[in-house]
């Protein structure tokens, strides 16, 4: 469960090194031939951020709202898919000052925003049931296993041309669906966990993914304070969702979006 929260005291969505820093391509922590790449390997490194940027949005909406969703008295929670996309629009907008409506529908970015947010509002409609159920407490309906099933939703809309999933360190996965292959494995251990790799900034590389030549972006996210209730000390106590704790610390690597475009 990765949030923060932001000025006004509101949790929110975990970001790398802020909200607007993973989209904005000159501020995003790329290394500085990032900025150099061909025309195209630009253009994906600008989408896989935008990916990322509206998944994290829409779960900073499920993260602000637990107390709600685990509210036994409560029945409808008022979080329908088209509430919680409003909502994930609005906060994409003040991150990126962009508009997702304005992004050309036919080009690959317009494609794989919409699939994004079909995504988003399958997964919302598909979970309502337990939402709303009253008479129980916590739903089990967290960001983390949200993140878990809008990436799932997303791969069969981006109809393989794209694919994200939310990943960890192979010791910190609670569900094995979340397990990073190899390629991500390799990556977290050698890049991201490594004491010189600099705080929030992306890996990306073309590898190849499932036997096809791909775009591939690992994005770290970091344990806030809020985040150790479930993960933090002391380790191997049983947390609310029945896991055994982690023993995390503040800023701790606990999880990666990782993204797959393909060629």
């Amino acid at each position: 469960m990765f949030y923060k929260r932001n000025r006004s005291g509101h949790r929110m969505g975990l970001l790398a090194t802020g909200a607007a820093a993973l989209l904005l391509l000159a501020a995003a922590g790329l290394p500085a031939a990032a900025l150099a790449q061909p025309a195209v390997a630009q253009e994906d490194a600008l989408i896989a951020q935008s990916l990322a940027e509206m998944l994290r949005d829409a779960r900073a909406i499920i993260s602000n709202n637990q107390p709600r969703i685990n509210d036994p008295e409560l029945g409808d929670k008022g979080l329908s898919s088209k509430v919680v996309l409003d909502q994930a629009v609005e906060l994409y907008k003040a991150h990126t000052k962009v508009d997702p409506a304005t992004i050309d529908p036919v080009s690959r970015h317009g494609r794989l925003m919409r699939a994004m947010m079909a995504a988003i509002a399958e997964v919302m409609d598909a979970n309502q049931a337990t939402i709303n159920a009253k008479g129980t407490g916590f739903k089990a309906f967290i960001p983390a296993v949200f993140g878990r099933l809008v990436g799932e939703s997303f791969a069969r809309h981006a109809a393989g041309e794209a694919e994200l999933k939310v990943t960890a360190p192979p010791a910190l996965v609670r569900n094995r669906k979340a397990l990073p292959d190899g390629f991500e494995e390799g990556i977290i251990k050698t890049k991201l966990l490594d004491a010189s790799w600099p705080r929030g900034q992306p890996y990306s590389t073309m590898a190849e993914a499932k036997g096809r030549t791909a775009y591939r972006v690992m994005v770290p996210e970091y344990y806030a304070e809020s985040c150790l209730t479930c993960h933090g000390s002391p380790k191997g106590a049983m947390d609310i969702t029945g896991y055994p704790k982690e023993g995390a610390a503040r800023d701790d690597l606990g999880g990666v979006i990782s993204i797959t475009l393909y060629h």
